[in-house]
């Protein structure tokens, strides 16, 4: 989001001049890959097409593209639906030892607590060709945009501690020594105004908006259709899973389960061990569905029920959507059993 970004700073320290309309999120690029007005994509790292709503026609689409670039670490299931013209670029992992013209690099991750941590990889490289993310991603640009001597693509590759001090340079609040603090044991608290009760609103104030109705989700109740909650197991990190033991739900060696309610189920007419399917019910005349799915007992509101993410993304509408953040709404996938 360009109004985020000091785009003046950044015009006038490296002598160029920033993009400042709205950039694509990930409705907007699945809109236009099936559209056919995307016509290339380069992803660094995750697992696009597997994490995204609508897979079906997605990856339908996604082919139809020019180019398609994936920088990855491990291979997942994105690597294998390609473009006309695909690109698979392994880089290196932060395990392994990433050696530069100033020695070994320090690369730095945020956790989910706002704090900052260093990481030396040590393992060696499983390959002596590969690049780093920063090397590939640089030398990309160095390829095709005009040398520019405020842009130091060679110093930047080979030192990391130059980048973050440019990071610190155009973030001083939030990045305030940033080479001094990166190991800072349990890394260092990056800062979060809310937090601390501070508002970067105009008024100074918290500001509360207020719903234009009680139904947020688009899609209204009738007979018949759940709100289907989509989750990730405790063995899983976005769309890696690690295991099928999932301790939070008490779901072992499968994925494949519709967890209800016991009241659901007999409500329903189902019975626990059964296997059913989901049906996408959106009234808008696309057949969604995914099936072999075992009913599991659980402890869910009425009227809802879970099942894994991304196992269950196909039910997922592209037009279902949060309205300001296009976030996709995969908490409250309308939805029917099939038996």
């Amino acid at each position: 989001m360009p109004l985020l970004v000091p785009l003046d700073f950044l015009a006038e320290r490296f002598d160029f001049s920033p993009p400042r309309e709205q950039g694509f999120n990930t409705v907007d690029a699945c809109e236009g890959i099936i559209d056919g007005k995307v016509r290339g994509f380069v992803g660094l790292g995750g697992n696009f097409v597997r994490a995204i709503p609508e897979r079906e026609k997605m990856e339908a689409a996604w082919q139809k593209m020019r180019l398609t670039v994936q920088i990855a670490t491990k291979l997942n299931r994105s690597h294998l639906i390609n473009g006309e013209v695909a690109y698979l670029l392994p880089c290196l992992g932060r395990s392994e030892e990433d050696m530069q013209a100033s020695g070994p690099q320090t690369v730095t991750m945020e956790d989910s607590l706002s704090c900052i941590h260093g990481s030396v990889g040590k393992r060696k490289p499983a390959s002596e060709h590969l690049l780093s993310e920063l090397a590939i991603v640089a030398g990309m640009a160095k390829a095709t945009v005009p040398p520019n001597p405020k842009v130091k693509w060679d110093e930047w590759v080979g030192d990391y501690a130059k980048v973050r001090d440019l990071i610190e340079e155009t973030y001083p609040d939030k990045f305030e020594k940033f080479n001094e603090r990166m190991f800072t044991p349990g890394g260092f608290y990056k800062g979060n105004k809310a937090r601390e009760r501070i508002w970067k609103t105009e008024s100074g104030k918290a500001e509360f908006t207020v719903p234009e109705k009680l139904n947020s989700v688009g899609v209204d109740d009738k007979p018949g259709r759940y709100r289907l909650i989509t989750m990730r197991s405790n063995d899983q990190f976005n769309t890696t899973i690690y295991g099928y033991s999932d301790r939070l739900r008490g779901v072992e060696g499968t994925r494949d389960v519709l967890l209800m309610s016991p009241e659901e189920i007999r409500n329903a007419g189902l019975s626990e061990g059964q296997v059913v399917s989901l049906v996408t019910d959106a009234d808008d005349g696309v057949h969604r569905q995914v099936d072999g799915l075992v009913v599991t007992p659980f402890s869910l509101p009425r009227g809802c029920v879970g099942a894994y993410y991304p196992e269950t993304n196909p039910l997922v509408p592209l037009w279902y959507h949060d309205k300001l953040s296009k976030t996709p709404g995969s908490k409250a996938v309308p939805v029917r059993i099939a038996t």
